[in-house]
């Protein structure tokens, strides 16, 4: 049986960043790669293909840090007030 992918739909996946990454919000999961026992995520802003970093995707799962898919402030906001 073959080994369970972590993160099986990394690539595609769309998320919001607490804070201002390159001058951008919102960013495009758009490559991965395995390093061992650690998946990192290439992340590329919504509105600039140039602002594009990796970062560990376990990083994905701090909610303090990123939201699921593309979150207006007013519902940044709103879920702020009902995390926890």
């Amino acid at each position: 049986m073959p080994k369970k992918q972590k993160f099986p739909y990394l690539v595609g996946s769309k998320w919001t960043s607490q804070q201002k990454m390159f001058g951008w919000r919102h960013f495009q999961v758009v490559n991965r790669k395995n390093q061992g026992k650690w998946v990192f995520a290439e992340m590329v802003a919504a509105c600039d293909p140039e602002a594009r970093f990796w970062l560990n995707a376990n990083s994905l799962k701090d909610r303090s840090q990123w939201l699921a898919g593309w979150q207006s402030l007013q519902e940044m906001a709103e879920l702020a007030t009902t995390v926890d």
